[in-house]
């Protein structure tokens, strides 16, 4: 039991590059100032290019969301490890993105507040719960949540055309609006399903 607690098979591997793909997004996210790129080629192709990469890695880095699942299920590679680290990967993805795009004025703050702080919300409820002895599972609107989240944020840093006919209303302002609805409704369905592990000692 112990070694499988620390068993690097594909399907964690796959997980764990999509942590390691996270660093890499915001360095080529990051827009460089001028004093310092203007003596550094690199920097340059940075400032140029570097959201065009970072676009590329954060949509390759979701992909492996599904593939390290269905790998998982597929070769029978699930182990407590990788319970661990997917979710971990998926929260920690989406929030650095999420900071990195509020800092550079493509998302409202208070969307990051609302979507990250879900995520704060629903893992102290499963810590919680762990410290009882009982495993909450993921539902099945937290799964649409993620894919919703992950839509929004593409389309906005893909920047979306606005939808035709509809004056000054974006496709990604949509998607983001769809998203911050979802993490709500997912959110407190969650805690509604499993509100009976929040009465602790009173029982």
């Amino acid at each position: 039991m112990k070694g499988e607690a620390i068993q690097l098979n594909t399907a964690n591997r796959i997980t764990l590059a999509r942590i390691a793909l996270i660093p890499l997004f915001m360095l080529f996210f990051t827009k460089w100032p001028a004093w310092m790129a203007e003596n550094s080629e690199l920097l340059q192709f940075l400032n140029r290019y570097g959201l065009h990469i970072a676009i590329a890695i954060f949509i390759l880095a979701s992909g492996t969301d599904k593939l390290d699942g269905y790998v998982a299920r597929k070769y029978n590679q699930i182990t407590n490890l990788g319970k661990l680290l997917d979710p971990l990967a998926d929260k920690l993805l989406i929030s650095v993105a999420l900071i990195m795009m509020v800092q550079a004025d493509m998302v409202a703050s208070w969307v990051a507040v609302i979507m990250i702080g879900r995520e704060f919300v629903i893992t102290g409820l499963r810590m919680i719960a762990s410290a009882q002895g009982v495993a909450l599972a993921a539902d099945k609107l937290g799964k649409w949540k993620m894919v919703l989240q992950v839509t929004a944020i593409a389309a906005v840093l893909l920047g979306s055309a606005p939808i035709p006919g509809v004056a000054a209303i974006h496709a990604d302002d949509i998607l983001m609006l769809l998203a911050v609805g979802m993490t709500l409704i997912s959110g407190v369905n969650y805690l509604l399903q499993n509100f009976k592990v929040l009465k602790l000692n009173d029982m």
